[in-house]
């Protein structure tokens, strides 16, 4: 196939791109490859996809509506895995119209360019924090999630329902696909375990939000790149037994789904400190602090339906991911 990765300079994005070559597919990626965390690692991500055969890079922004169109004209994607978005929740608060020119501007773009083109299926990245002041757990794509606490979290839940509309109107295959705090190798600056593993390795104090009882679902990487991969090779159809009654937010009577894809096995993040204090070999110096607006509490993935679907649920322990984390990180930043 030829595959359109929006976000292919980033975490997931660019591990998605090694995956799908490997196997042989064609990648276009494409990536503004902004400064919202270190140009550097970005960069060092795309050398590692361009030095696979079948790659190409277009230095580009999904927001503009210029190059956008011209792009899915030209290219003729078969499938696009759109993951090119504004990231953080925290950053949400301060800088909100970012969340609206990349996360809502952008996603109509591609919306529009898989419309125009005929693109077999789209599949984005949604988030778990779509699922915002829900208290019942584990999450699951058949609740309702209509009360996100950040800005960030309604802009996901946003492009699920643009997508929806796009399904419905002009029969557009699309898969949401909720991500559950992805870490692991190559992994986001802006993230708990890499700000903590900086930390604790340079001895400095890291902050733990909500006095460690934060809970969080983390899911490694390679789980979550399996499951994109199998998600797109698994086109959505209508479904039949879709209910307009009791509608189930899940599916759709048109060619729509929605997936949870996170490890099921939600760790408390005292527990995830105590995971990187054992890999680095070294204790942190722990400062206790309230929780961040915007935050939840806990998240915990359902991902049945998920498994139901493509036979697949994440599985990786999180000491092991950590520990993998820790390895890259030292010899990347050869500490």
């Amino acid at each position: 196939m030829k595959v359109l990765v929006t976000g292919a300079a980033g975490f997931i994005g660019s591990h998605l791109a090694i995956r799908l070559l490997q196997r042989g597919d064609t990648v276009v990626g494409l990536d503004n490859v902004n400064d919202y965390y270190d140009v550097a690692l970005k960069e060092a991500r795309l050398k590692r996809v361009s030095a696979l055969p079948g790659f190409r890079f277009v230095r580009a922004d999904v927001a503009d509506r210029v190059v956008m169109p011209k792009l899915f004209a030209d290219e003729k994607f078969d499938k696009v895995v759109h993951l090119a978005a504004q990231a953080g929740v925290r950053y949400s608060l301060t800088n909100p119209h970012a969340y609206v020119d990349a996360n809502l501007v952008g996603f109509t773009n591609v919306l529009e360019g898989c419309r125009h083109s005929k693109v077999q299926h789209l599949v984005y990245a949604s988030s778990s924090s779509v699922y915002g002041a829900n208290v019942v757990q584990p999450f699951s794509e058949h609740h309702s999630v209509d009360h996100p606490v950040s800005l960030y979290a309604a802009s996901k839940k946003a492009n699920e329902l643009m997508a929806h509309t796009y399904s419905h109107l002009y029969g557009l295959p699309t898969t949401g696909l909720r991500f559950f705090t992805v870490y692991g190798p190559w992994g986001r600056p802006d993230m708990a375990l890499f700000i903590f593993t900086k930390a604790i390795i340079a001895g400095e104090p890291i902050e733990i939000f909500n006095h460690g009882n934060m809970i969080r679902d983390f899911t490694y990487v390679d789980d979550i790149v399996e499951g994109v991969v199998r998600v797109t090779d698994a086109t959505p159809q209508p479904n039949p037994a879709y209910d307009r009654v009791a509608a189930d937010p899940a599916t759709s009577h048109a060619p729509y789904r929605i997936f949870n894809i996170g490890n099921s096995d939600p760790v408390k993040l005292i527990e995830f400190v105590d995971a990187i204090e054992a890999a680095v070999g070294k204790p942190a110096v722990r400062k206790l602090v309230d929780i961040q607006p915007g935050d939840v509490p806990s998240t915990h993935a359902d991902v049945s339906a998920l498994q139901a679907a493509v036979g697949f649920k994440p599985a990786t322990p999180v000491r092991e991911g950590i520990r993998r984390f820790v390895a890259w990180y030292r010899d990347y930043y050869r500490v």
